[in-house]
């Protein structure tokens, strides 16, 4: 009868992967830290300044009001000349006037509000106005042009919305400056936003501005459900 015996043998030790315990990248919920800046815009046609507002609802309504005034005054002594007694107002506005002291509070009230009304009309003629137009670089010594800033942060959201991982994105021009703000839903965020600060950057010097806004961009990931 004989007897199995075990072979000897030698047993290895197998390696063993271990799983690296970091953050998951796919975790990050925001993408703002500081990053190298998108190359800058041509610097040509800054001198073109913005567009300037024909004002004519202001100019209208100051026409209007200074028209009846003038109007009544006018009549008040067309009619005195001809032997009728002053209008009621006038007399009473003239006794007003007479009677009350300067330092009455309605005194004050009337030339506050007259004073407010004087450095409105003050702004209004020696500010362009406009604000909403983007003045654009001129190619033609006999043209200008200008790009309304709702279309231009309609444009950047369509190149937006094209880069790989954005899901949605809104836009918001001002003169000076382009806030995006970005919903990832797949790819890291530090990549995303990269690619949207190549994409904007070249999308921004397609516009063709005179004075190109800064771009300031912001990618973040919706919150995981349940």
């Amino acid at each position: 009868m004989s007897e199995s015996q075990g072979s000897e043998g030698t047993t290895q030790r197998l390696p063993v992967m271990e799983k690296e315990t970091g953050p998951d990248p796919l975790d990050q919920s925001a993408s703002a830290a500081a990053y190298d800046p998108p190359p800058p815009v041509d610097d040509k046609g800054r001198g073109e300044g913005r567009f300037w507002s024909a004002r004519r609802i202001p100019a209208a309504i100051t026409a209007l009001v200074l028209a009846l005034g003038a109007g009544f005054f006018l009549y008040d002594i067309a009619a005195v000349r001809a032997g009728r007694p002053p209008m009621y107002w006038r007399r009473e506005l003239a006794h007003q006037l007479a009677e009350r002291p300067l330092d009455d509070i309605w005194v004050l009230v009337g030339a506050g509000v007259a004073a407010v009304l004087g450095l409105w009309l003050l702004a209004l003629a020696t500010t362009p106005g406009l604000r909403s137009v983007l003045p654009m670089r001129r190619t033609h010594p006999d043209v200008r042009a200008g790009l309304h800033r709702d279309l231009a942060a309609l444009v950047l959201r369509d190149r937006a919305v094209e880069v790989s991982g954005v899901q949605s994105v809104r836009v918001r021009v001002r003169r000076r400056r382009a806030d995006v703000r970005a919903v990832s839903h797949f790819r890291e965020l530090d990549e995303v936003r990269a690619d949207l600060d190549a994409t904007l950057a070249d999308a921004i010097r397609g516009l063709g501005l005179s004075r190109p806004p800064s771009l300031s961009v912001h990618v973040r990931r919706l919150g995981r459900k349940g």
